[in-house]
């Protein structure tokens, strides 16, 4: 704070009635958070229209699929899915941690969360697809419905589409932000 602020406009000892205004304190306003925020905010920003709605509809389908695993695990415990092979229950399960870490990587821009989000949703529809195999043969039907199968596909064939153009977006901009600092 520069000499004289918030003292006495003059040092005679009684003193005066006018006083310096007092300069506000921003340090105190700068926090870990206030600056992670901005950070996350400009590496949204940094981005293209296209590519930013692309980053939403990720977080909307992985936070979908979050709370789906929940859902499941809540019901039926770690048996939820006793229906399918061991290998299968284990990646069900493990989606609980898997599709939050995606959010968090999307969610701050970074060029990893693209790639992730790739492999989690190529995972995600192989397993689907290979225990629903058998029931859906002998119920073709059983497809079109607006939960299973068919919105996990759908979803999955987005993520696998935009993923690399999504990355080379994050990874370009990232690239011009280091430069720049």
């Amino acid at each position: 704070m520069p000499p004289g602020y918030g003292r006495p406009a003059c040092a005679h000892p009684a003193g005066c009635a006018r006083t310096r205004p007092t300069a506000p304190d921003f340090r105190a306003a700068i926090t870990v958070e206030t600056v992670t925020s901005l950070a996350i905010r400009a590496r949204w920003a940094s981005q293209p229209a296209w590519a930013r709605w692309v980053l939403a509809a990720y977080l909307a389908g992985f936070a979908d699929g979050t709370g789906a695993h929940i859902r499941d695990l809540a019901r039926g415990g770690l048996h939820a899915y006793a229906f399918a092979p061991v290998a299968a229950q284990v990646f069900f399960v493990a989606l609980v941690v898997l599709d939050p870490l995606v959010i968090a990587a999307v969610a701050l821009a970074r060029p990893a969360g693209a790639w992730l989000a790739g492999v989690v949703m190529a995972a995600d529809v192989a397993v689907n697809w290979s225990v629903n195999w058998s029931p859906l043969t002998a119920h073709p039907a059983r497809f079109v419905s607006a939960t299973g199968l068919l919105p996990i596909t759908l979803f999955g064939l987005f993520v696998l589409v935009t993923f690399v153009p999504l990355r080379r977006s994050l990874t370009r901009r990232d690239r011009a932000g280091q430069q720049h600092c």
